[in-house]
């Protein structure tokens, strides 16, 4: 079974940085979708599902609009884990984040990933 664990959620003023983990287990499947898309979404209350950053097959990434020059998703393939490292935090960064797993291209749309983590929690003040 697939469980997509992420961690390093939590509480910072605005300004703050904060760097989140995604864990993939459940070798035969992480190992697939490891190789191939791998994003981080992020719903906050009352708004939809965004896609914030994925990164692809040949490690080609891509960040939102919305956190360019902030955020960078980078990926330890050797550890099966994913991060998404979060500088100069705004107040509107505060919502759920989502780590996911998906097909060889990378999309933005949250349909198109078919593993999804517990969510790790963040909150800028």
């Amino acid at each position: 079974h697939v469980q997509l664990v992420e961690s390093g959620g939590g509480s910072v003023q605005a300004g703050g940085s904060l760097r989140l983990s995604c864990v993939a287990s459940g070798f035969t499947y992480a190992r697939y979708y490891t190789r191939y898309c791998m994003a981080w979404f992020r719903q906050a209350p009352g708004k939809e599902r965004e896609g914030v950053a994925n990164i692809d097959i040949d490690g080609s990434t891509r960040v939102a609009d919305s956190v360019k020059g902030r955020f960078t998703i980078s990926a330890d393939n050797a550890k099966n884990t994913l991060y998404l490292q979060m500088n100069s935090l705004k107040p509107e960064d505060t919502a759920m984040y989502y780590c996911a797993a998906g097909l060889p291209r990378c999309t933005w749309f949250h349909s198109d990933f078919g593993y999804w983590g517990q969510g790790t929690q963040v909150t800028v003040s």
